[in-house]
């Protein structure tokens, strides 16, 4: 019996360097992408904070105390 399937060597492709898994570089995005956020909130909260510094600074303390100091 004659076969049309003729037998064809398999030739690997050299080995270059090995890429990383999906997982790998879906995990190493994840974490750059909290670390810019972190600092994105912390700067934000030191703007913040300065800003209510600021404005305690300029503006008097009120308080419940009269002259006598005595509370209200």
């Amino acid at each position: 019996m004659a076969s049309n399937l003729e037998s064809v060597e398999y030739k690997a492709e050299p080995a270059g360097e090995p890429e990383a898994p999906s997982w790998f570089r879906v995990g190493v995005l994840a974490a750059a992408s909290a670390a810019v956020g972190g600092l994105a909130v912390a700067w934000y909260y030191r703007k913040t904070l300065a800003r209510l510094q600021q404005a305690e600074d300029a503006a008097p303390v009120e308080s419940d105390v009269n002259s006598e100091g005595e509370g209200i």
